[in-house]
């Protein structure tokens, strides 16, 4: 059973809550492990050791940042399969897609090492002599953080790394239900050798960390990976006390499938996109527009294809889909399929829980939901697709803009006009076009609407957690 815990001052300790949270594999729905939460003393001593390693941790020179977040990277590498290993336990990730996440994690850290040299101010000139202006940028102070359990090494991996390769010190909760692989992350960063207090991990109920760290005097700066409705929440109780907050929300991805493109090609592509991570990802595509023209050629491929998943353990090889990570999932999926059913929709594949133990479920794909369809306007956040015809690019463009949210989209055209609309009129923080990669360790990622404030990743999130300065001297006085 692993070893569950909290990471705080350069320590691996049990919480001191009364309160006890179990681990649970959404495999077969055995306990994987327990640990207490952390109480609020945990908390507080969280904070302290972040306020006072703040001082000694900025001012160490960027250079010296940059090597230790190399040492880090270089140990997750070096333990990719163990942490893995975990991974694949705790969220049903298929092994070989879990080994691949813990490398793209290891990225991040390099990718914010290197940052940790480039954070570069600017010398503005001036309007009289003797006078210089000078732009700096500093670590904005101790950092409040949330992840969730969909992407457990990714997401704490983007904002520890970048965090402190800003000068910034952080107290993060990740998920508790993947609390294993964020406690192998917290490994690295002891064995590394990042000086105690640096970086702290806490457990424990939500809502109520939330409301002390964000009420914290000493934390400056709110960073949240999630769904919407709670990071509103969050922006608001960060907004209380003047923290800045940047904030990574939920999607309901657009993919339009234009007629000028291999159809079952794109339809191939489309289901390795849509089925990783069993659908449990936010930039995950999910409302299919497909021009008519080659709609039908598009929807039997799409469907041929998705009915080739091997749904199964994450340990087994030939798995390329494994559970849903909890009961919560499985409920909503099967919720929002059984009202597109009773609304008249045809349900190409899948639309059922899968036999046996744990959290299973199809792939599913549902043809022409309509507006009214909840799973039209609800991320699933599953395995779940939708695939309807368009006529016009207007047509596809306004579907594409319709909802409040604005994390990625995706595009397939050969047309260099028809790929220039996209860019420019679609409303997401990322648009790709013909491909499904949405994020990588040197973009910025972020969202328009109501999928979040701020970017992660790339320059753009190094400077998240930086503050300006403007300073100007005059010599002779």
């Amino acid at each position: 059973m692993m070893q569950y815990g909290q990471y705080i001052s350069g320590a691996f300790r049990p919480g001191t809550c009364s309160r006890v949270f179990q681990v649970i594999n959404p495999s077969d729905e055995s306990v994987l492990g327990e640990y207490a939460y952390a109480s609020r003393t945990d908390l507080e001593a969280a904070v302290a050791a972040a306020k006072q390693s703040f001082g000694a941790w900025k001012k160490l020179s960027s250079y010296a940042r940059s090597q230790l977040l190399h040492k880090v990277s270089a140990l997750l590498v070096e333990r990719k399969d163990a942490i893995a290993h975990t991974l694949a336990l705790e969220l049903g990730k298929p092994y070989a897609e879990a080994q691949r996440e813990v490398l793209t994690a290891a990225e991040m850290f390099d990718w914010a090492a290197e940052e940790a040299r480039r954070i570069y101010g600017r010398t503005i000139p001036a309007r009289t002599p003797n006078t210089t202006q000078q732009v700096m940028f500093e670590p904005i102070g101790v950092v409040a953080a949330f992840s969730g359990w969909n992407a457990p090494a990714i997401t704490p991996a983007r904002k520890i790394s970048g965090a402190l390769s800003a000068g910034c010190t952080i107290v993060i909760k990740p998920s508790e239900e993947t609390a294993g692989v964020a406690l192998h992350i917290a490994h690295a960063v002891h064995d590394a050798g990042i000086p105690a207090g640096v970086v702290n991990l806490v457990f424990g109920e939500p809502g109520e960390i939330a409301d002390f760290l964000c009420d914290a005097p000493d934390v400056a700066m709110v960073t949240f990976t999630g769904a919407t409705s709670i990071g509103k929440l969050l922006g608001a109780k960060a907004a209380r006390t003047m923290k800045k907050a940047t904030l990574e929300l939920g999607g309901h991805a657009p993919v339009i499938v234009c007629d000028d493109v291999d159809a079952e090609k794109v339809a191939r592509m489309a289901v390795a996109a849509k089925y990783r991570n069993a659908g449990q990802v936010c930039t995950s595509p999910t409302r299919f527009m497909v021009q008519r023209g080659i709609f039908e050629r598009f929807k039997a491929a799409f469907v041929a294809a998705a009915q080739t998943i091997q749904v199964g353990s994450p340990m087994d090889a030939a798995s390329q889909m494994g559970p849903l990570k909890n009961q919560r999932r499985l409920d909503a999926i099967d919720a929002l399929v059984r009202d597109a059913r009773e609304l008249g929709c045809e349900i190409a594949c899948g639309g059922h829980r899968l036999e046996g133990a744990g959290y299973f479920y199809a792939p599913t794909a549902i043809i022409e939901p309509g507006l009214k369809a909840q799973a039209s306007n609800l991320e699933p956040f599953g395995p779940l697709a939708l695939i309807t015809p368009f006529d016009t690019i207007d047509e596809a463009i306004a579907e594409a803009n319709r909802l409040p949210f604005g994390l990625a989209a995706y595009t397939f055209t050969q047309s260099l006009h028809t790929s220039d609309r996209f860019a420019n009129e679609i409303e997401s923080g990322v648009v790709c076009i013909n491909e499904f990669v949405a994020s990588l360790p040197e973009t910025p990622f972020g969202g328009y609407k109501d999928s979040g404030l701020g970017s992660e990743g790339g320059i753009e999130g190094t400077h998240e957690f930086l503050k300006l300065k403007t300073v100007r001297r005059i010599s002779v006085i």
